[in-house]
């Protein structure tokens, strides 16, 4: 028996164009200044980080595509009650994260790059059961590379040494991260 939904190929439609779509120019009208902001940032740290330009644009582009299409699928209402409950608590682990980064940037001397790292691979793990059954196996190795170059602890290290090579774009990614908690976008 065929099993053919419209609707059902216009989502997978609608998430490989914009997948294929994430460029600087068309990303602006997915994501607001504030997260662009970010990302702009946190492309800057990772390019200095790796020493890899092609690397950092593949770290963000991964990061872009997977909020597009997990952007879609709200749209689309895709998930059960329980993935809603699962995207509840990422919402919250996000939040949690963002706090965290903020007060550990604030608070001379409290940095931990365990606690750091671990509320990130949190944040992986939770949005790899929201979307297990929605995305595909590229998709999943799209968060678990986001994540996992995010949540190296040399990374983190070197982002919150005050002596470092990265205090102004920390500066600016604790902004930009306390304005989306303000505006409760995160």
């Amino acid at each position: 028996m065929e099993s053919f939904s419209s609707k059902d190929m216009a989502l997978k439609a609608q998430k490989k164009i914009l997948s294929s779509m994430a460029t600087k120019s068309s990303i602006q009208m997915f994501i607001d200044d504030t997260t662009s902001e970010i990302l702009d940032e946190l492309y800057r740290v990772s390019k200095e980080f790796s020493g890899n330009r092609h690397e950092a644009q593949k770290v963000i582009k991964n990061l872009v595509k997977i909020a597009v299409k997990i952007g879609v699928l709200f749209r689309h209402n895709c998930f059960t009650k329980e993935e809603l409950v699962l995207a509840q608590d990422f919402k919250r682990k996000l939040r949690q994260g963002a706090m965290t980064a903020i007060s550990f940037h604030e608070v001379e001397f409290t940095f931990d790059k365990a606690v750091m790292s671990e509320i990130l691979t949190g944040c992986r793990d939770l949005l790899l059961k929201l979307v297990n059954t929605h995305l595909t196996p590229k998709s999943h190795a799209r968060i678990n590379h986001v994540f996992n170059h995010y949540a190296n602890t040399e990374l983190l290290t070197q982002l919150y040494n005050p002596a470092g090579p990265f205090p102004s774009n920390l500066t600016k990614i604790c902004a930009g991260l306390n304005k989306m908690l303000e505006e409760e976008t995160i």
